[in-house]
Formats: structure tokens, C-alpha cells, sequence
């Protein structure tokens, strides 16, 4: 008996939340995926695309505590593709942004199983666009960077160059260290007075978008209780995007502090 071939295994983007940001392709594939492998932060709106026989499996993560680690994932994907399985990998955003995919995809590759990679929305994107800030603006930057908040020594990681003038810094999965984020940055000379967004539940209803300036980033995400997921947006840029001010005085405080960053 000819042995089976294996099935392919689709890393989709379910973007940042909103089901109707998702690709035509992402929604045709959660729809005729026997299997559906995915990310605690998918909402439930995009899971309920799926067809009534589908099977769910959950590999949510939270900070310090995986319910499956990466390998164990990575193994799974490849035994469900084994078994002729049709597998669809979601993963919130982009899979190739802070996703992880490309592990995933390593995973597939080297136990002879095909892949594809389906681009979703990524969150600074999404996000962005529900705020109405602009990540480049030909008057406040000419350059934007993405950053994780939470990698392994966040100290150890070299920003040098990537906030300040003229440039837009992103940092995802930043909330809990966010405190130890801003001092980095003006350790590395970044204005304390440079205006900061922060876009928390981006693309659903219940999205918030808070501006304060830099100095004040870490106690603002206490002051405010902020939460997970969230995006951290430092630059000039912040001050374009439909946004709730929550430091007493930003405005004269950000109109001072353009002189020092200027």
C-alpha cells in the first residue's frame, strides 16, 4: 500500500482581531481546515468561521506560562500533515510578525511536510489604522522599527537609533515591562518629552488609545490599568492619532518638549 502523502500545513494571519481584516484566502482556508491550531488571542468572531467539524486546539500563550510549548507545537502541525490532516496554523496578526512562524515553517521543512504562509494584518498595523496614526508621515518620520517588549534580556537588547526624531518605534508585548522600556529609551538619549500612544484591544470594540509623553509611559500603564494585548507607539506620530491625553497639561508639556527633541 502506497504510503500517504502528507497534507499541508497554512500559517494564516487572523490579523488583529477584526474577522472582516481577514484575507480572502485566511477565511476560504479557517472554513475548510479540518484542524485548526490556534493562538489564545484569534477571537472568537474568526474561530466561528470554522466549519461545525472542525477540530479547535488551543496554544494559547501568556507571559512566563505557554499552555503548549513552541516545540510541542511545532511537533503537532507536523504529526496533524502526517496523518493527511488539513491544518490551518492561526496565529493573531502576521505569522512571520513575533509569531513564531518562521520556527513552525523550520518544523514543516525538515520533516517533509509542505507549507504555505498566509500574511494577515499585522497588529501595528490594524491598530494604527483603527487610531488614525500614521507610522511614517512625511512631516514626523521617514522610518518605523518593530520591537518585542518581552524577549529574552530585554536589557540586553541593543534600541540604539531606533526612537527619537524623525523615526516611529513599535513595541509589542510591552505592557508588563513597560516602566523598564521607557528608561531604556532615555538611557539611549530618546527625549523624555516625546509623545507615546498606547493602543490597547486594537481593531475591536472595545479599543482604547491613550497619549502621554514618554517620562510618564510606565506610570500611565498603571495609572490606567492597562492590559494585554496592547501596542506601544513612541514618536512624533503620536500626536497625529485620535487618542485620549492622560497626563495633566500633555499638551503644553509636549509643545515644551519639542524644543528638546528638535
Amino acid at each position: 500500500m502506497a504510503e500517504q502523502a502528507p497534507a499541508t500545513v497554512f500559517l494564516v494571519g487572523a490579523g488583529p482581531g477584526d474577522p472582516e481584516l481577514l484575507t480572502l484566502r485566511a477565511a476560504r482556508l479557517i472554513a475548510q481546515a479540518e484542524v485548526i491550531v490556534h493562538d489564545g488571542l484569534v477571537s472568537k468572531d474568526i474561530l466561528a468561521m470554522a466549519s461545525q467539524g472542525a477540530e479547535l486546539i488551543s496554544v494559547a500563550k501568556q507571559r512566563s506560562r505557554h499552555s503548549m510549548p513552541q516545540e510541542g507545537i511545532n511537533a503537532l502541525l507536523v504529526k496533524l500533515a502526517l496523518a493527511g490532516r488539513s491544518v490551518v496554523r492561526l496565529k493573531g496578526g502576521d505569522p512571520f510578525v513575533f509569531g513564531r512562524g518562521g520556527e513552525e515553517m523550520e518544523a514543516c521543512r525538515e520533516a517533509g511536510v509542505p507549507v504555505e504562509v498566509v500574511p494577515g494584518i499585522s497588529a501595528a498595523i490594524g491598530c494604527a489604522a483603527q487610531a488614525q496614526l500614521p507610522l511614517t508621515h512625511r512631516d514626523a518620520a521617514s522610518a518605523v522599527s518593530f520591537v518585542a517588549g518581552q524577549c529574552k534580556g530585554l536589557t540586553d537588547q541593543d534600541w540604539s537609533g531606533l526612537a527619537g526624531k524623525g523615526r516611529t518605534l513599535v513595541i509589542y508585548m510591552g505592557v508588563a515591562t513597560a516602566a523598564d522600556i521607557a528608561d531604556k529609551l532615555i538611557a539611549d538619549g530618546v527625549s523624555p518629552a516625546i509623545p507615546v500612544a498606547v493602543l490597547e484591544n486594537g481593531t475591536r470594540s472595545d479599543m482604547r488609545t491613550l497619549r502621554t509623553l514618554l517620562a510618564d509611559l510606565g506610570d500611565m500603564v498603571v495609572r490606567e490599568h492597562v492590559k494585554s494585548p496592547a501596542l506601544i507607539v513612541v514618536g512624533d506620530v503620536a500626536a497625529y492619532a485620535v487618542a485620549q491625553d492622560v497626563l495633566t497639561g500633555w499638551a503644553a508639556q509636549m509643545n515644551n518638549g519639542a524644543e528638546m527633541h528638535s
